[in-house]
Formats: C-alpha cells, structure tokens, sequence
C-alpha cells in the first residue's frame, strides 16, 4: 500500500479549502494551489475562519488548529506546489475546459510517480482521464461540504484507474478521518448527489416558476421530512457560486430556458452582490443567525 505524505490540493475555493485544512489538521503537509495571491489569500482567511469551527465542532485546542496551519504551505506557481506531491486533489471550478486546461498543465510538471484526483461534483473522472496523461493514476475523491462534520469521502474510479490506487486514496481517505465510501463504476453525482442534486434541482424549480419563495419551501421540506435544514440553506453551504456553475453549464448544454433564467437570476441577483452563501454571511439566508435555525421557524 502507497503511504501518501505530501498533499497539495488544487483550488483554494470552499471545498478545497476545507479539504487542505482536514488533511493538515490530520497530521499531513498541505500545499494550498490557486492561481494567484488574491485567490490564496482569500483561501487563508477561509481556513483561518476554519479553526473556529473546529474548536467549536471538534473540541479541537488552539495548540491543535495552529499546528494544522503550520503544516499549511501556499503556492500560485503550479510546478512548485506539486514538486514533491504524492497526491493531487483538484477542486477547481465545475467548468470542463478550465478543468483540461488544468490537467494538461499539471500532467506536465507533476512527478511521474503523483497520485491525481478530482474532487468534481457533476462530471466523470473518464472524462479528463486521457488529458492527465496518466489515467491509470486518476480518479475521483469526492468530499460534502463541511467535511470535518459531513465526513464521507466518495472515491470513484474510472475503467483505467490502477486498482492499487483505488484502494490507497480509500485508506488515505481514512487517514483523514472520512468514511470511506468506494464506488466501482462510474456515476455522475456518485451516491451522495445523486440523491441530492434533485431535490435541490427540484427546490430552484419551484423558486424559479414562482411558485413559493425559499424560506417557505424549506419550510415544506424540514417539517415534513424532520431534516434540520432545507434545500435552500443546503444551497448556501455548497456555495451559490457552484450553483450557478452547474446550472448555467445545463443551460448552456441543453438550452434549457427554466435553467437559463435561473442562473441568470443567482448571477444578478446574489453573485453580483456577493450574496454567496454562508462563505460570505449571506445567500438565502443571513448568518451566523439564519431564520431557519430561529424556534419560530416551524412553529403552527
């Protein structure tokens, strides 16, 4: 079994850096890649804002979450963040070309011995699996948001993925505290947004036709399910920016008008006004207090 020590996770959005702080905080050396300092820098207040939640969430100490950071380095300069990386994870944006441009570049100048997985939420490991030039050393790690509490790692290979490796990112995915939840065939939205991404599809529909607003449709779902929070508060920790990401690739793909519409309306209406969910303190709700977390919220 292949005992990963040196991890770089590529993108330093929401997820990534979730991901870059799990790992550190599990004892690893983490390089954060993005594309330059703006995006690095906004990557190390998310996961400074990160070390509160884990001493809140974990019981974690201050010498724990500083010595996690410690073990933290940053890097806009792709072939110095992979140079001694036994693993790559890529949570880059749910855009195909940006994604093979990506892989071209980073099949480039990784060693030849570096593990790549992607951490896409929509899209198949087979897909970029030629581009990376090795598709033997390439599958899909997959995360839910807030990982340190939602802690499921899906890892997913592809026809082409070595077994051997599938079985030690699953390990590694244990050595960070996930379970470990291996797939072996491809699926798109693996288990987890397969049985999520239509109820959240079905939530915008209901937004997007007019037919109830937000607040009200979680509503519906949390009384009527028990769930603690509804497909709109979901929204705001996955990120409106990743919302408009996918639906905007379906409307681009299909010419769906409805996706169309939708994505036009979280552009104006949240992205352009920063509105992106809990990463900002508002989408559809305002944080750290949410109507949906108020006593009231369910009350006859």
């Amino acid at each position: 079994m292949e005992s990963y020590q040196k991890v770089t996770v590529a993108g330093g959005g929401v997820l990534g850096s979730q991901i870059a702080y799990q790992t550190a905080f599990k004892g690893f050396d983490v390089v954060v890649y993005d594309i330059n300092e703006d995006a690095l820098n906004q990557a190390k207040q998310r996961i400074t804002k990160l070390k509160d939640r884990y001493k809140t969430d974990l019981d974690a100490t201050q010498a724990q979450v500083d010595a996690a950071f410690e073990r933290m380095d940053f890097q806009s300069d792709l072939k110095q963040a992979v140079v001694e990386a036994d693993l790559v994870i890529e949570a880059i944006p749910e855009v195909v070309n940006i994604k093979n441009a990506f892989y071209q570049e980073l099949g480039q100048v990784a060693p030849e011995d570096t593990i790549f997985a992607t951490n896409t939420s929509t899209l198949l490991p087979s897909q970029f699996a030629e581009v990376t030039g090795r598709p033997e050393k390439f599958l899909a790690l997959h995360f839910a948001n807030e990982i340190w509490l939602n802690n499921t790692a899906e890892v997913m290979k592809h026809e082409q993925t070595d077994e051997q490796v599938f079985e030690d990112v699953l390990a590694f995915a244990k050595q960070i505290g996930m379970i470990a939840l291996p797939l072996h065939k491809e699926q798109p939205g693996y288990i987890l947004n397969s049985l999520l991404v239509p109820l959240l599809d079905a939530a915008q529909g209901l937004f997007i036709k007019g037919v109830a607003d937000p607040e009200t449709i979680d509503k519906t779902w949390m009384a009527a399910t028990g769930s603690p929070k509804g497909p709109f508060a979901i929204l705001d920790i996955v990120g409106i920016t990743t919302a408009y990401n996918i639906v905007k690739q379906k409307a681009d793909k299909t010419g769906d008008q409805g996706a169309a519409k939708l994505a036009e309306l979280l552009k104006k209406e949240y992205i352009d006004k920063n509105k992106l969910g809990t990463a900002t303190g508002e989408g559809f709700y305002k944080y750290p207090n949410p109507s949906y977390q108020d006593p009231d919220f369910l009350k006859a």
